[in-house]
């Protein structure tokens, strides 16, 4: 049988989070660019840009300063998870058994469910807004299509996702050039736009920090979309592809939602968009919509492949295929939906409160893990041990993971800065949230010297891996 037939039939993915052998990888490094910068083209990507001005009250050029200093900072924390997918070709969350052990990495895997259906719903919500300004469906179900259309992304997998990442990277890209010159020749910002607003150091930190947070978000699922790469991809063209495509898609979109917040701050993204750009908009929607269906199949996906990483670790010798990631992604998307029709009223402010509180749980997960990959191991992990319900030669907890994980939770509480809670470092500073630089500073050497006090377990070579595979037909 063909390495294309094993790993694909009729489209669809076979595999789930099993390991990837290398004589059924394929791909370039280049694909990493396209699938990032053409997802980051979308509404929510726009919305996080919205908050830099209308909820920070930063003036434009601050706004984009700031927008761009936290997007390369977290960047490159993002992109140093990318590179670790051609080397192990297994799903990053199934990756993190070997920091935390095989039960201990449940911790880390249950919250980041919850992150991707937060995602999910966030982007359920805008999407279903620019629907419906064009089809006039109604909220809800303007809502409900777009995730369905997520849904049939989950369905044929990893090969379509990169495909569509491509063709939005082409669609959403001239698109979004296209706003930019309307509305440079339109003149369509209200008059005093450019001079409004006002830099504070708690506004522009938050910028920074909202910034950093959405491709710090990435983390625990890029590695999902380079397990197929060859090993031979190399770590810095998977980092530098990763990176590029992220930081340049988001950050071009953020400067469009900046503009957008500061000259209609209280319309909501759809809206606001249509009259920035009034003689395209309806265009800017569409294509903006459409990135968020490609985005939202991708959060899907990688929730789906989560929810079966804690299926397959609760059920070792359970062999997950493709109708269970399929049935998992339907389940996501309906309890999405809810949460999303639950929150949608106050969008803006849960959004930015959400991803507050994700920078703060998910910051000692990325020290960790990169910690463990480039310092401590240097890439080098037993695979077959990934897939053992004893953890094999990683155990079944890792306590130094664990502490280093809920301490590095509690360090940053003091610093956090939300709108129901804000800690008392952060009040001495002025409202200036600066509890991820913190969390990284602390657990990174922490976890490092820590581990250097215990044997590192050994790498299997490998053409040992013994890992449940997934070969034949799609069920």
């Amino acid at each position: 049988m063909s390495t294309a037939t094993r790993t694909y039939v009729a489209g669809v993915e076979t595999r789930t989070v099993d390991h990837i052998p290398e004589t059924e990888r394929h791909g370039k490094f280049r694909n990493l660019f396209t699938i990032w910068f053409g997802s980051n083209i979308m509404m929510l990507t726009i919305a996080t840009g919205v908050l830099a001005t209308a909820v920070y009250g930063l003036p434009i050029w601050a706004a984009v300063v700031a927008l761009a200093i936290g997007n390369v900072l977290g960047g490159v924390v993002m992109a140093l998870h990318a590179a670790q997918g051609p080397q192990m070709g297994v799903p990053q969350m199934l990756q993190t058994r070997a920091q935390f052990g095989s039960y201990g990495s449940l911790l880390v895997v249950v919250i980041v469910v919850g992150m991707y259906v937060a995602f999910f719903a966030s982007n359920a919500v805008l999407g279903g807004q620019a629907l419906d300004g064009l089809l006039h469906l109604g909220s809800f179900w303007s809502t409900a299509l777009i995730g369905a259309i997520s849904v049939v992304g989950v369905v044929f997998g990893y090969r379509l996702l990169h495909a569509l990442g491509t063709i939005m990277t082409v669609l959403a890209g001239l698109v979004l050039v296209a706003v930019f010159v309307y509305i440079g020749v339109g003149h369509t910002l209200p008059a005093g736009t450019m001079s409004s607003g006002t830099v504070t150091a708690a506004g522009f930190m938050s910028a920074v920090s909202v910034a950093a947070l959405w491709q710090i978000a990435y983390a625990p699922y890029v590695s999902d979309y380079t397990r197929y790469l060859p090993k031979d991809t190399g770590v810095r063209p998977a980092f530098w592809a990763t990176f590029l495509g992220c930081v340049l898609g988001s950050l071009i979109t953020m400067a469009l939602g900046a503009l957008l917040g500061a000259g209609f701050p209280e319309l909501d993204t759809a809206t606001g968009l249509t009259h920035l750009a009034p003689g395209i908009g309806g265009l800017a929607l569409f294509a903006f919509g459409v990135g968020i269906s490609v985005t939202n199949a991708m959060n899907l996906y990688c929730g789906s492949l989560a929810v079966i990483t804690i299926g397959q670790t609760v059920f070792s010798k359970w062999v997950p295929r493709a109708w269970t990631r399929s049935v998992v992604a339907g389940v996501l998307f309906v309890v999405a939906l809810v949460i999303g029709a639950a929150g949608a009223g106050n969008f803006l402010v849960n959004l930015s409160n959400f991803m507050t509180l994700l920078l703060c749980v998910l910051i000692p997960w990325t020290a960790v893990n990169l910690v463990d990959y480039y310092a401590v191991r240097h890439g080098d992990y037993d695979i077959a041990s990934l897939f053992r319900s004893d953890g094999g030669v990683y155990g079944r907890v890792n306590r130094y993971a664990v502490i280093c994980y809920v301490l590095g939770i509690a360090v940053q509480l003091p610093f956090i800065n939300t709108a129901f809670y804000e800690g008392p470092v952060a009040v001495a500073l002025g409202g200036i949230d600066i509890s991820w630089v913190i969390g990284l500073a602390v657990i990174c050497p922490l976890y490092y010297v820590l581990m250097r006090r215990r044997p590192v377990a050994g790498a299997a070579p490998r053409d040992a891996v013994a890992a449940p595979a997934v070969v034949g037909v799609a069920e």
